[in-house]
């Protein structure tokens, strides 16, 4: 009897700590130089619900959009990349379409350098790491961008009448103006269990991220006659109107699903939200690229074969709509650019053996894998 109750205590503890068991996220979860990821967003019309906080939470995502790629994003190297002379210190560059976004990725965060040409002051905290249940962190106040802006952009978005309306007409000018962009944010992992999306179960914690921006605008006006100038410090944005739509203080709250499958990519999904936590965005993972040599984007809209390929690779094109052809290489080149109608064949023999990213896109919808050349 006693052998019998110390293998139900024994039973009952490792069901517990299978029950309680969280996963923690480290360094080497996160995406890599040559990983890509499919999403799809939308504003979802069913009730979909970020659900609630603590341990062993289940949620469904499940049958969530249309399953229509919107976007393919793409993780390659920092050296060869548009902007790579301005991001010495990164090693992860994310390309979404025609955005570049720069990361440095440490076994404590993944840390956001800019994006495109706007290099910030300083790197701003995108992901906290090591992710474990309960982790509670904050970053900033940082000053992320501060430029001086004159010339004609300038005029553009500040006219004479709107410096004479900001300066009670003692000035008809805008000659400088300086933004500064501070952002402060809170990092929260809140839950952790299961979600369930189109692309399986995966185990996950949920991290809630709340982003405080402030952004400050000093304008210096002239008065053209007497060549006098004054300095019109924190302008609201509501007082010019090309600006009236912004804010100078603006909230944003999400919560993303990332899990350590290495199945799929660490997110898996991120809702926007409002203060009240209704879901204003979500956005999925929606696709596992296959191991098959064919691939299908939209239904049968083309075939890609053979890959791995040799000398050619044949690009089959199945409906009456051009496809936008463009190929990468590691590096972020394009190699190249092209539109296609019909089936053509692709004369890889001159390229060096290694991987190659080929986007196909038509309508909107794009899908990008990886071609590889022996």
């Amino acid at each position: 009897m006693a052998i019998k109750q110390k293998l139900l205590v024994i039973s009952f503890l490792l069901l517990s700590m299978k029950m309680y068991g969280q996963i923690t996220v480290y360094e080497s979860d996160i995406s890599n130089v040559g990983d890509i990821v499919y999403q799809y967003s939308e504003s979802p019309t069913s009730p979909f619900s970020v659900g609630s906080s603590g341990l062993n939470q289940n949620w469904d995502f499940s049958g969530v959009g249309n399953g229509t790629y919107t976007s393919s994003l793409l993780f390659i190297n920092p050296i060869g990349s548009p902007y790579e002379s301005q991001y010495p210190n990164t090693n992860l560059c994310l390309q979404d379409g025609g955005t570049y976004s720069y990361y440095n990725k440490t076994s404590t965060g993944l840390f956001l350098h800019g994006i495109g040409d706007t290099l910030f002051n300083s790197p701003a905290l995108y992901l906290p790491l090591p992710l474990t249940y309960g982790l509670d962190v904050s970053d900033g106040p940082i000053v992320i961008i501060e430029e001086s802006i004159n010339g004609p952009f300038l005029s553009s978005y500040i006219p004479d009448s709107v410096v004479s309306i900001l300066t009670g007409g003692t000035a008809n000018r805008a000659d400088e103006a300086l933004i500064k962009i501070t952002n402060t944010t809170d990092f929260l992992v809140d839950a952790s269990g299961s979600i369930t999306t189109d692309l399986g179960t995966f185990d996950v914690l949920r991290l809630k991220t709340t982003i405080y921006t402030d952004s400050e605008l000093d304008v210096l006006c002239e008065d053209t006659l007497t060549g006098q100038t004054l300095w019109v410090t924190n302008v609201p944005f509501s007082s010019i109107p090309a600006l009236a739509s912004f804010s100078n203080t603006d909230i944003e709250y999400k919560y993303q699903w990332i899990t350590d499958d290495d199945l799929v990519s660490f997110l898996i999904c991120e809702a926007v939200v409002d203060l009240n936590d209704n879901i204003e965005n979500l956005s999925l993972q929606t696709f596992v690229s296959p191991s098959s040599s064919a691939i299908e984007s939209n239904k049968d809209m083309f075939r890609v074969f053979p890959n791995p390929a040799n000398n050619f690779t044949t690009i089959e094109v199945l409906s009456n709509d051009k496809v936008l052809v463009q190929l990468f290489d590691v590096f972020g080149n394009i190699i190249m650019n092209s539109s296609l109608q019909n089936t053509t064949k692709l004369n890889v023999s001159s390229f060096n053996s290694g991987i190659y990213y080929l986007t196909l896109s038509t309508k909107g919808s794009s899908v990008v894998r990886k071609l590889i050349v022996n």
